[in-house]
């Protein structure tokens, strides 16, 4: 009598499986945690008050870091763009007397020509990326300093502050804003010719040029649109906090916007731009910092933590990118 040996096949987790999964939903994974977390322990986390201060102050991150995702998807980066913002914001009240309209079209007029220079010192002078934009990193917001004269500014106009404090349907103008900005980028990316272009850049510039692409074209438009963006997210600045204060106006936000960039999954090294990950990944900074604030952590550990989120995303980005 033969006795047969069945071999019992335990459930295994296919680790390559969740190497590749992790970098494109681990961000509304952890979201979604996080908001357990502060229904759960955060007094008062689910009050209209609190979620709509969350996102009137999420909102120009998610802007800037709209622009910023484009420029990485071209394998690139832009240090200016908090400087952009407190150039921005320098020039609102010195051109109110002209109407509101004048003065946020020289806002956005002054992110072109920033764009301009650091597209151009990219694309024709082939200086690196971050060399490029460190140079309007600091002369920018020195700029800035110059128009408003060191001081602080008031804003008491009502069209402009309407656009940082109003509401439109129950929700916040800013968040409509930023709302409607989301939707345009993902669409220039994921259906035009111009978002298969800078996709293909990113993705190997060396064979964009030989396919007769228009490299510099594309990467110059990629940092006026970033720069433009940034002028935005400056102007709505002002229209929140009502005055215009240029050495503190964007300070730093270029590095919320990078991390929220690759904690969304779209790699630095460029050929792909996630959208919504990237507004996810803005929405998790904000729910990690808010969290901190809540539980009366100090600003220290807030900026450990976050340091340690980039340092996973990044190497979960490289880990994919090398498999």
């Amino acid at each position: 009598m033969s006795t047969e040996t069945v071999a019992v096949r335990r459930p295994t987790l296919d680790l390559a499986r969740v190497r590749a999964w992790l970098p494109v939903y681990g961000v509304y994974v952890a979201i979604v945690l996080l908001v357990l977390y502060n229904v759960l322990f955060t007094p008062n986390f689910l009050t209209w008050s609190n979620l709509r201060i969350q996102l009137i102050q999420v909102a120009p991150i998610i802007i800037v870091a709209l622009g910023m995702a484009l420029v990485i998807g071209t394998e690139g980066i832009d240090l200016s763009v908090g400087s952009v913002m407190a150039l921005a914001a320098a020039l609102i009240p010195l051109y109110l007397g002209y109407g509101v309209i004048a003065a946020i079209g020289v806002s956005l007029l002054a992110g072109l020509v920033v764009g301009l220079i650091n597209g151009t010192l990219v694309a024709r002078v082939g200086l690196q990326p971050i060399v490029a934009t460190l140079a309007l990193f600091v002369g920018g917001r020195g700029l800035a300093l110059v128009f408003s004269e060191g001081q602080l500014r008031d804003v008491r106009n009502a069209d402009l502050l309407y656009l940082g404090s109003g509401d439109l349907f129950g929700l916040p103008v800013l968040v409509w804003i930023a709302a409607a900005l989301v939707v345009v980028v993902a669409f220039v990316v994921r259906r035009t010719v111009f978002g298969r272009r800078l996709l293909a850049i990113g993705g190997n510039r060396a064979s964009a040029e030989l396919a007769g692409l228009p490299v510099k074209r594309v990467l110059i438009t990629v940092y006026v649109v970033c720069a433009i963006l940034a002028s935005i997210a400056g102007v709505l600045a002002v229209a929140r906090i009502q005055s215009s204060d240029a050495s503190a106006v964007g300070l730093l936000i270029e590095l919320s916007a990078i991390t929220a960039v690759v904690v969304g999954g779209t790699p630095l090294t460029g050929g792909k731009v996630r959208v919504l990950g990237t507004v996810a990944g803005a929405l998790l900074m904000q729910l990690v910092v808010a969290t901190m604030i809540k539980h009366n952590l100090q600003p220290s550990t807030t900026e450990m933590v976050q340091a340690v989120i980039i340092l996973i995303a990044v190497y979960v980005a490289r880990e994919r990118k090398t498999r």
